[in-house]
């Protein structure tokens, strides 16, 4: 029987500096890896302990993981000071990721928000992969400043296959696109609502606001997808952290529709 406490080895190959605050870590466990875009996985930092993160890379690459994770805890400033070669621990795939079937065909609005940006890069590189399958995809990504934004080498690149729009809350000089939190892109081009499904992840505070503003756009709660893996610790269900009403987020998630939380205490706490 497979202990689920049990990490495999894994070791970073390449750490990738996004923003002053965020890095990316390309990670090659021993094994491989196989996930389904928007499922988790938890790594584990030798002596120091282990937390939930999204994939942000591609899943058709499964010999390496790559992860993009913000300093902001115990664990993520350990990792923060790893360098390559360093050996980290990696167990899973666990809980549900991105029904993508459910997609197909339709328009497909991606929403995101500072480092929940991470499991976006999966799912955006997921839809790259067979865009023919969904009419039309449009990215709205909005960050602090300028500074804070992730990927800036893969913006251009997305660019040439789908519509990209970027706002920052705080321009300065450099900044030539829009100003204004992310929610305001939502009124800068059109979309058939009635044929589109809507995937937002970011802060708590993002995701509400941008989750009312899509219910105002005409969105049907069970076409907005939201990615909940901040509120996760074991990943497996034992520890009962990220329940919320009766819902496990580890295991009935990460990724839920909001018809399925909306009456739910604290979702956004």
């Amino acid at each position: 029987m497979v202990n689920p406490y049990l990490p495999q080895e894994s070791i970073i190959e390449e750490v990738i500096p996004e923003t002053p605050t965020i890095k990316t870590f390309v990670l090659r466990p021993e094994n491989g890896l196989k996930f389904s875009t928007g499922q988790f996985i938890e790594l584990t930092v030798p002596g120091v302990g282990e937390a939930p993160f999204t994939p942000s890379s591609s899943p058709f690459q499964t010999e390496k993981v790559e992860i993009t994770v913000m300093d902001v805890g115990h664990v993520t400033h350990r990792l923060h000071q790893m360098r390559e070669g360093d050996r980290v621990g990696i167990r899973g795939p666990y809980g549900r990721g991105y029904p993508l079937e459910e997609f197909y065909n339709k328009e497909v609005l991606v929403l995101g928000g500072g480092v929940g940006f991470a499991p976006l890069r999966s799912l955006l590189f997921t839809l790259l992969h067979d865009l023919s399958k969904y009419k039309r995809v449009v990215l709205c990504y909005g960050a602090k400043t300028p500074a804070d934004i992730v990927y800036k080498g893969l913006i251009p690149q997305w660019r040439e296959k789908i519509e990209v729009l970027c706002s920052v809350d705080r321009a300065d000089e450099t900044w030539k696109e829009h100003e204004g939190v992310v929610t305001t892109l939502l009124d800068k081009f059109e979309i058939d609502i009635k044929n589109s499904v809507a995937v937002v992840c970011g802060p708590p505070v993002m995701m509400k606001f941008a989750t009312f503003k899509l219910l105002d756009l005409g969105y049907r709660p069970e076409d907005i997808y939201l990615s909940m893996e901040r509120k996760m610790y074991c990943g497996i269900g034992q520890c009962r952290h990220c329940m919320i009403g009766g819902l496990f987020v580890c295991k009935d998630g990460p990724v839920f529709t909001y018809s399925q939380v909306k009456e739910l205490p604290d979702i956004w706490a």
